[in-house]
């Protein structure tokens, strides 16, 4: 295997018979940041696991977060991670469909009338599990996302003074 360090391309291409992999330039606090953002997507913590110090772990986490390098290393290793298991955001989304769909389902409330359990005529359903998966589904979709469609609605407000006086 022969390695290039290349600022801007990652991966593995194959050249031939030789696998050539390519590498961002990274330091390793730089690339410990990335490998401890991608456990739970949370720069902060992400910066003190690396090493970083508690009083500029957030100022460095947003730095390395807007850099085009660790950007590219955490996509890469993303990717990676999804290839290795077969995970992808359709199967996500699917799951938590799957996950809304079951949560909505309703089940009979249960009552001892003194001999048996029976029906209540009364029906519960995890509304929890299902608002999680929903609002999961809908970030996935970007339905929560500040410049989509729904807050770009326009409102025109027109202020007649002769209507109303103030005061009298």
């Amino acid at each position: 295997m022969v390695i290039f360090f290349h600022k801007k391309l990652i991966g593995i291409e194959k050249i031939g018979k030789f696998d050539i992999t390519f590498y961002n330039i990274l330091n390793e606090k730089q690339k410990a940041f990335a490998d401890q953002y991608i456990v739970d997507r949370n720069g902060t913590q992400a910066a003190l696991r690396a090493g970083y110090a508690f009083s500029s772990a957030r100022v460095v986490a947003h730095n390395l977060l807007n850099d085009s390098e660790v950007k590219e290393y955490i996509q890469a290793k993303l990717k990676e991670l999804s290839d290795n298991v077969l995970i992808d955001i359709s199967f996500v989304a699917h799951r938590f469909k799957q996950i809304s769909d079951r949560c909505m389902q309703a089940e009979a409330v249960m009552i001892y009338d003194g001999e048996a359990w029976v029906e209540s005529g009364e029906y519960k359903f995890d509304s929890a599990g299902a608002n999680k998966a929903t609002e999961a589904l809908g970030k996935i979709v970007g339905a929560f996302e500040k410049d989509n469609e729904q807050s770009k609605a326009t409102i025109q407000i027109t202020i007649d003074n002769n209507d109303a006086k103030l005061g009298e």
